[in-house]
Parts: structure tokens; sequence; C-alpha cells
């Protein structure tokens, strides 16, 4: 019997190499759609953690309720109590509505970069400036609120002194015909003079989480 001999270079001897083409492609089919579905995983996973605590916070104690809390009551008492006895006369407040973001960055977030002193007065004084100005330039409307908003925002991140509360203080200021008359004293009050007995009520506060726990 003679033996069939094949040449390597013979068009015979591709139809083995078939199978291993057909698994290669099943594998790699299969590594494609293991790699899809761990990148969907892990963006569904990130899209969730969203909407979750941050990771590896404890939970807060009472103490850690309760004074911040008592500290913002304590705030916007103090300051209530001096609009009726010193303010009111004069057509002007000192409860705005800017100094609740405030009081909730100092009182619940005291070491996050928004409470440092150097951030809130530089750019309580800056972003209130900005509204003065803005106002004097373009007069009241839509046009002095938004170039007074871009220039605040410029200025904060120009000065490093990043502030969410201060940003709106140029709006309160040219929507408030209360504060028109106080111009360039604007820039130091109510917001200055404000953040300044809110920086001492944060004080007693840390002191008294610090010490009075429960």
């Amino acid at each position: 019997m003679q033996r069939l001999i094949v040449s390597p270079t013979s068009s015979s001897s591709y139809p083995p190499l078939l199978p291993s083409l057909h698994r290669f492609s099943a594998l790699s089919n299969r590594h494609r759609c293991r790699r899809w579905r761990s990148i969907r995983n892990s963006s569904s996973s990130s899209s969730v953690d969203w909407w979750k605590p941050e990771k590896g916070t404890a939970s807060p104690s009472i103490s850690d309720v309760i004074w911040p809390s008592a500290g913002a009551f304590a705030a916007m008492a103090i300051m209530g109590r001096v609009d009726q006895m010193m303010m009111a006369q004069k057509g002007i407040s000192m409860t705005i509505a800017p100094f609740g973001a405030v009081c909730a960055v100092l009182f619940s977030a005291p070491s996050s970069p928004a409470a440092r002193k150097y951030n809130m007065f530089v750019a309580q004084i800056g972003c209130a400036a900005m509204g003065v100005l803005a106002l004097a330039l373009f007069g009241p409307g839509w046009l002095a609120r938004s170039s007074a908003l871009a220039a605040s925002i410029a200025f904060m991140i120009i000065t490093r002194s990043s502030h969410p509360p201060a940003a709106s203080l140029p709006i309160l200021f040219i929507d408030g015909a209360k504060f028109h008359h106080l111009h360039l004293w604007y820039a130091l009050f109510p917001g200055a003079a404000g953040c300044l007995l809110l920086c001492l009520i944060q004080e007693m506060v840390s002191y008294l989480k610090a010490n009075y726990r429960f």
C-alpha cells in the first residue's frame, strides 16, 4: 500500500486549522463579553455610589448632631435679635439668606476648604464688591446679575478663596433695593460683619463638641 505524502504547503494542510480558528474566535468573543460585563457593572456601581453615603464615614453621634444644630439656631437667633433692636429702623437686616449656607458650612463641615477663615472673609468682601460694581455699571437686571456672578467666581478662583455661599451676595445686592444705599459698605456689611459673628459662635461649638460629648 502506498502512503499519501502531503506537502506542508499544499491546500490540504489548511482545513485542520479551521477548528482552532473557531475555538480562538469563540474564546475571544467570550473574553470580550466578560470584559464588557465587567465595565458595565463597574459603571453601574459607580453611578449607584453617587446616591449612597460616603464610604468609610462613621455614623454621627448625638453630640455631632446637637451641637452644630444648636450653633446654627443660636447664630440666627442672635442676628434676628440684632435686627429687632438695631436694624429694623434702618430698613436693613443681618439675617440674609446666604448666612444659612454659611452656617451649614461652618457647623456641619468645619474642616472643609470653604470653612477656612481666609476663604470666607476674602470671598465675602470680594463678591459683595462685585455686586456693587455690577449694579453701578449695568443697573438692575439680568446683565448685572450674570456679570457679577461671573466676576465673583473668577475672583474666588484667582484669590484661591473658594466659598460658595459668597456667590449669592452680589445677586442679593442687585435685587435688594434696601441695600443699595450702602454702596461699597455692602462689602463689609452684612456679609463680613455677619461672618465674624458666625465664626465666634463656631469656635464655641467646636469647643463644646470636643469637650462635651454624649
